[in-house]
């Protein structure tokens, strides 16, 4: 879960029964200090946020998307003034498991164009290791386990969770990870960069 700046919900209300949540958008702090400046040039980095999820239940209508995504944009920017931009990503590439079969579709950014988001090309290519049901692991994750940083636990569990096998006794986590990528249990995949688009408000826009 990325950390959150603001978040939105989607509410439904139907008669005689509570109100549900359909659908969540959270605005959160980008990956580093980079992000904002690099895509509006001139603005610091708190001045800006990433949408860091956006999930919205099929039971919607078919246009629910960029009609929530307006709405939650609109309610950033009262409770958030500061925030003039806003940068969103999606992941082109689709995912496939050991077997072949499809576990997660490419996206290409079909909401931002109808939101009106400017396209801002890819970001940078980098290497994403695939277990054998598709579930995906970038490298940064990995190096936690490597180097025994914060989060290593975080990593080895979510390892597990996908059906890793286990640590060995007086195994590293260097060790670890090397066994799972020599034994082809995680196996490379070269990611071009995903998607970029940015929203932008006031002088920004």
């Amino acid at each position: 879960y990325p950390a959150a700046r603001f978040r939105a919900g989607i509410f439904v209300k139907e008669r005689f029964a509570r109100e549900r949540l359909a659908g969540v958008g959270v605005f959160s702090v980008p990956m580093n200090q980079k992000v904002i400046p690099r895509y509006f040039p001139g603005l610091a980095p708190n001045a800006g946020v990433e949408l860091g999820r956006y999930v919205l239940s099929d039971e919607l209508a078919a246009n629910a998307e960029s009609w929530a995504l307006a709405r939650m944009r609109k309610l950033l920017a009262q409770a958030l003034p500061e925030v003039e931009g806003i940068v969103a990503y999606c992941d082109p590439v689709e995912r496939r498991d050991e077997h072949g079969e499809l576990v997660k579709r490419g996206h290409l950014g079909t909401i931002y164009k109808a939101s009106n988001a400017a396209y801002q090309g890819r970001s940078s290519a980098r290497t994403l290791w695939l277990a054998p049901n598709g579930a995906t692991f970038a490298d940064r994750m990995l190096s936690k386990l490597r180097g025994g940083e914060s989060g290593e636990q975080y990593a080895y569990e979510r390892l597990i969770a996908n059906g890793a096998p286990a640590l060995r006794t007086g195994e590293s986590g260097a060790a670890y990870v090397k066994r799972l990528q020599a034994d082809a249990w995680l196996r490379p995949m070269r990611h071009p960069g995903n998607f970029v688009f940015t929203f932008g408000r006031g002088r920004q826009a």
